[in-house]
């Protein structure tokens, strides 16, 4: 009688241990992680970890994995231990997609939420995240990204090109879009059930449409939700926005070598506008100058959805540059791949790809 007593205490004992184990566990397991990589960002990552401390919502834990940069962001992670559940990694260059992976390999939420170094997170944003994921869960998720008052005129004016209706179709999260939205990696997230199912991000141009298109292979669902957006810093000058606008056209044939149904009409229109333009100013020179109209109608169009959403005369006048920036350089790059990969029948280039990516 004293064994068998013995043994029911010693039970009892081990499933009290058992519960109070794993309820410490549950408690101290955050509900998001936020996974960034950086490259030589040290200012935009102390703009990103002032956000995310002010969040009204704290149930998170925030990786940053330092991709092999040459100027560190270890002093400005340091700065924030005490006010964030905070992990800062260092390892070397191999490329952002493969610095995502290393943080998720290593996160313990339920939900791993991507960013860019260049965004800056308005404070209820987890607070907003949360009660969407509650009221209707999801699989994956992305948000749209918007400009902060304290922007620069340029950084407005990028703004209104990435995101209008009259230049990107709306795909990036606009009220109105001519494709199904696909989340980007400067504002996205998925649960840990689909990382286990489908792996991290692929070391490519894109990767993030690549994962994307991945998890809704695999039966995954997937949400915008509008209201869990970003500010979005991007490029700080033209030059550099060309060049980021360039590669995205290259890495749109990448993307139809790798799923050939990808590519829809809404992402070869740059390509069309850039050999429109041509045509128009070729017409304009060899025949009359009214062939030119179109462009000029187009640029006022632009003009004034750029004055109605900024309220500002210079930066509208700057975003109809910056449009037709984006636009030519998408286009450009997307008609150099197209001719290079397909017509010519080259294929991907994996290696040049990667040195890209890697920032180099």
């Amino acid at each position: 009688m004293m064994k068998v007593g013995h043994y029911f205490l010693l039970s009892i004992d081990v499933i009290i241990n058992f519960a109070v184990k794993n309820l410490i566990t549950s408690n101290d397991m955050p509900y998001f992680s936020v996974i960034t990589p950086v490259y030589n960002r040290p200012a935009e990552v102390e703009d990103l970890l002032r956000s995310l401390a002010e969040q009204s919502y704290q149930d998170f834990e925030v990786f940053i994995v330092e991709d092999g940069s040459t100027v560190r962001c270890d002093e400005v992670a340091e700065r924030y231990n005490d006010r964030l559940d905070l992990h800062y990694h260092y390892k070397e260059n191999e490329g952002r997609s493969i610095a995502r992976n290393y943080g998720i390999e290593r996160a313990r939420g339920e939900y791993f939420i991507f960013f860019d170094s260049d965004c800056v997170i308005p404070k209820d944003y987890f607070k907003v995240l949360k009660a969407e994921l509650e009221r209707e869960p999801v699989d994956c998720f992305g948000g749209p990204d918007a400009a902060s008052d304290d922007f620069s005129d340029v950084q407005k004016a990028i703004n209104f090109s990435m995101t209008s209706f009259l230049t990107t179709g709306g795909i990036r999260g606009g009220k109105v879009q001519l494709e199904k939205f696909v989340p980007r990696s400067f504002n996205m997230g998925y649960s840990r059930k689909v990382w286990e199912k489908v792996g991290g991000f692929r070391e490519m141009f894109s990767e993030d449409i690549d994962m994307s298109t991945r998890v809704r292979q695999a039966g995954f669902s997937i949400r915008l939700i509008r209201d869990a957006y970003v500010y979005h810093k991007r490029r700080v000058d033209l030059k550099k926005f060309a060049r980021q606008t360039y590669v995205f056209g290259m890495s749109r044939i990448t993307l139809k070598l790798l799923y050939p149904d990808s590519l829809k009409l809404v992402h070869c229109l740059p390509a069309v506008f850039v050999l429109g333009c041509l045509a128009l100013i070729l017409l304009a020179i060899f025949w009359h100058w009214w062939a030119i109209l179109p462009l000029a109608l187009y640029v006022v169009m632009l003009w004034v959805s750029a004055l109605v959403k900024t309220r500002s005369l210079k930066i509208s006048l700057i975003a109809i540059v910056s449009s037709f920036i984006q636009l030519g350089a998408y286009g450009i790059g997307f008609l150099k791949a197209f001719t290079w990969k397909i017509l010519l029948g080259h294929g991907r280039d994996i290696d040049e790809e990667i040195a890209m990516r890697k920032g180099k």
